[in-house]
């Protein structure tokens, strides 16, 4: 029987290295137009998902015993802590003009 296993396979080839900075790359790439979207669609207010997301992904970190998963959890869970400051700052961006305003978010905002 052949035992896979995705860290061994990566620890085997000294992958692993290359495998998380990849994925982080990815993750933070992935987070910049989430911020971005769900600050046009929710405004500020959604902040507080991305703290849920944070304290989950810290706590499936400590979980997980497969060390390349741990530490993209640790990436997913500071990502998303370093959006809730994100999400606040684009609110400024928004009103210098950097992004569009949601004109629906606006009128209910005046209203």
């Amino acid at each position: 029987m052949i035992d896979f296993s995705l860290s061994a396979f990566l620890a085997q080839y000294h992958l692993q290295g290359l495998t998380v900075g990849l994925a982080t790359f990815l993750i933070i790439g992935l987070f910049h137009p989430v911020v971005i979207k769900c600050h046009y669609r929710f405004g500020t207010r959604c902040w507080w998902w991305f703290l849920l997301l944070g304290v989950a992904m810290c706590g499936l970190s400590l979980w997980l015993s497969d060390m390349v998963l741990s530490i993209l959890a640790g990436v997913v869970a500071f990502s998303s802590f370093w959006t809730i400051k994100e999400v606040f700052e684009q609110e400024e961006r928004v009103r210098k003009g950097w992004f569009p305003a949601n004109p629906a978010r606006s009128k209910r905002k005046t209203q």
